[in-house]
């Protein structure tokens, strides 16, 4: 049982260090919602939407005024799009993406996630109809958040997707040149993605899940910065307990906040997601807990390790303190939402390639990384593949969020506001990987993946 005393000790954390649960997501099936007639299928998705959501944000600003957490985000995830339209007989998917949005708009959620497609092994005519909407669908939404899964540990990388997607971030840049680029922030091409994910962009409910859940996201960088300042200069064997112990607590909090919003909401719990998120605001950064850690900047030699001690310590004290820890789970590292990291990138501590050793070892993979707008569709499609090798070869998720800035180069930077921050335009490795990516065709999955 969760007593309240145990939210009282982190009052400290809260005040001080930009304690928050970062979202409350709630997860919904749209699979009964299926129609041949488009209109039909839009008709029913609104109203599930609308119905089950609709006391969503009440429930989240009553429970933060309650405990005196804030609870910063409220959100929902969906079956994926290309799975639930299926039978709709249409050539585009962007009068869907609308409805969304205006569903979104209705129950006053920040970002609805699930405009998405699971193309690990091979397309299906749904997936290509949801990709191919996909840079219209996101210019024309404000809150639809999209995703791709490319490749599985189980089933390998399907390189014609990955080839595709290169091609469809730079359409989607060029859609909403004149926002910053802001569509390609809201789509996310993973290896490995999972279902319960309740972080933004990307999000989906998926198959295997109930009809509807709600995961809950807590976040604690500067939290975590914090207890590492009492044990400064100490070894790693205590710098690991005290990682330990601190998220146990902040997890605590988000099961806290997870039991009651089930409970008011009618709505099964699902799982924490103990990912420490960063935001652009001082005191909130991963880049600061490294620093903490004796690094001179995010970037510096030792990195690596420290991402992977942290990663590490965060899960072994988070599942200690919830059985139901889920979604991805460690440390997060998006440039644009983390002001060390940005830092780091604008000195050129931080490269590309330096974040895509660290993603051997974090949650994901290079999120939110700002890149000049004149970059091949095909380097972009490269710089997936190497992340879905890493996913792939490693068994964990990775994922790409990359923003080609159109009419930007290197030594510029993108505003995009709010929690997404704004990024340097970093270095891109200009030599070609063209006749390698045009191959087509799938890379197998590695031999690890026959465990039957």
């Amino acid at each position: 049982m969760i007593t309240r005393n145990e939210i009282l000790e982190t009052n400290r954390m809260i005040d001080d260090m930009n304690l928050d649960v970062r979202t409350i997501t709630m997860g919904i099936s749209l699979l009964d919602c299926a129609d041949a007639d488009i209109d039909k299928f839009n008709e029913k998705i609104y109203n599930k939407i609308t119905t089950y959501a609709k006391d969503l944000v009440k429930t989240g600003d009553d429970l933060a005024k309650k405990y005196g957490v804030p609870v910063v985000n409220k959100r929902i995830s969906i079956t994926p799009i290309a799975i639930a339209a299926a039978g709709c007989e249409t050539d585009s998917y962007v009068s869907i993406a609308q409805t969304l949005d205006r569903a979104a708009k209705k129950v006053g959620v920040n970002f609805i996630g699930g405009f998405s497609a699971l193309v690990q092994k091979g397309y299906t005519e749904s997936d290509r109809k949801l990709i191919a909407s996909l840079p219209e669908a996101l210019a024309v939404t404000e809150r639809v958040c999209a995703s791709v899964n490319v490749g599985t540990s189980r089933n390998g990388i399907n390189m014609d997707a990955v080839k595709e997607m290169g091609e469809i971030i730079l359409q989607t840049a060029e859609y909403t040149k004149d926002r910053e680029c802001i569509g390609c922030a809201k789509l996310v091409v993973f290896c490995n993605a999972v279902e319960d994910n309740p972080f933004m962009a990307g999000a989906f409910h998926g198959v295997g899940e109930g009809d509807c859940a709600i995961n809950v996201g807590v976040s604690g960088p500067g939290v975590v910065k914090k207890a590492l300042e009492e044990v400064r200069g100490a070894d790693f064997e205590t710098l690991c307990e005290q990682v330990k112990k601190t998220a146990f607590k902040i997890t605590r909090v988000g099961q806290m906040i997870a039991q009651e919003a089930s409970a008011l909401l009618d709505v099964p719990f699902g799982i924490i997601d103990l990912s420490l998120a960063p935001t652009p605001a001082v005191g909130d950064s991963i880049a600061e807990i490294f620093q903490e850690m004796g690094l001179a900047e995010p970037g510096a030699p030792g990195t690596t390790a420290a991402l992977a001690l942290l990663n590490d310590n965060v899960k072994k004290g988070g599942v200690m303190a919830s059985s139901y820890v889920g979604g991805l789970s460690g440390a997060f590292i998006p440039v644009s939402e983390d002001h060390g990291m940005i830092s780091a990138a604008e000195k050129g501590a931080l490269t590309l390639e330096k974040l895509e050793a660290m993603t051997c070892v974090c949650s994901v993979g290079l999120d939110m990384i700002a890149i000049p707008g004149d970059t091949p569709a095909t380097t972009i499609s490269g710089i997936i593949a190497d992340e879905a090798a890493i996913g792939m070869v490693n068994n964990k998720t990775t994922a790409v969020r990359l923003i080609p800035v159109i009419g930007r180069g290197v030594g510029q930077s993108v505003e995009f506001g709010g929690l997404l921050g704004y990024a340097p335009i970093m270095p891109v490795n200009t030599y070609s990987c063209a006749p390698f990516i045009n191959r087509g065709g799938r890379i197998p999955a590695p031999i690890h993946s026959f465990k039957n």
